[in-house]
């Protein structure tokens, strides 16, 4: 992003938290003790990358999407230390470990809606609590995967769609950092991403939030919306 945008607001934070982390981790082997990460004080707090696939059932419909989250050094060092948890010898998570993340990451609150919003024709479409999830360590990062299914399959040689990938209050950051797949689809489906594009409005907007701390909620809904990186698909 430019100085102005959010993108560089992302890209120059992890940098900082990367190098900060690489440091916590070093003086926590030295000194035997657990890691301890500091929150920020601005919004968004967390950052998160990933994206969204496209599943298709045997009638050929969109009737899945399969979402990826993958957390910043920060955060998982964070999640990891306030579970009392520690890393395999050979950077992964124990099996009791593991069933432990998925056991609390798929807790979600009724009025969470997630990360991955799906629009048809420009209106939203149900989808399902999440299931399936699984939890890795991927260099160093937390990553969390799970399914959320369409309440009625849709059928892209006749609607477009779109996925914006974002969380409404913006405490959460997330971008799309992965290439979206089309699983199962008809050979003429593909999957794009549009990136974020910041404007003078959207820079007044991330100044305000900056000034959020944890506790405060922004008053405007689904804030993370102005900020969303977004997936169309098209058949045919």
């Amino acid at each position: 992003m430019q100085l102005t945008g959010l993108k560089r607001v992302r890209g120059l934070g992890r940098c900082a938290r990367t190098q900060a982390v690489t440091l916590l981790q070093r003086i926590a082997v030295a000194v035997a003790l657990p890691v301890l990460v500091l929150p920020a004080q601005a919004h968004p707090h967390v950052f998160v990358d990933g994206g969204v696939d496209f599943v298709f059932n045997e009638n050929g419909l969109l009737s899945a999407l399969e979402v990826t989250w993958l957390y910043d050094e920060f955060e998982s060092l964070y999640i990891l230390s306030s579970n009392e948890l520690s890393l395999t010898a050979a950077g992964g998570l124990a099996e009791a470990d593991r069933q432990h993340l998925i056991r609390q990451r798929s807790n979600w609150p009724d009025d969470f809606e997630g990360s991955a919003h799906l629009s048809v024709d420009g209106a939203p479409a149900v989808l399902h609590r999440p299931s399936g999830f699984d939890v890795a360590v991927v260099d160093g990062r937390l990553r969390v995967t799970f399914t959320r299914q369409l309440d009625v399959p849709i059928d892209l040689n006749q609607s477009s769609a779109e996925v914006a990938f974002y969380e409404a209050t913006y405490f959460y950051a997330f971008a799309v950092t992965n290439s979206p797949q089309v699983l199962g689809a008809p050979r003429t489906c593909a999957a794009d991403v549009i990136p974020f594009e910041a404007g003078a409005q959207d820079t007044a907007l991330q100044a305000a939030l900056a000034k959020l701390s944890r506790e405060e909620t922004p008053d405007i809904a689904r804030v993370g919306s102005f900020f969303a990186d977004r997936i169309s698909i098209r058949c045919g």
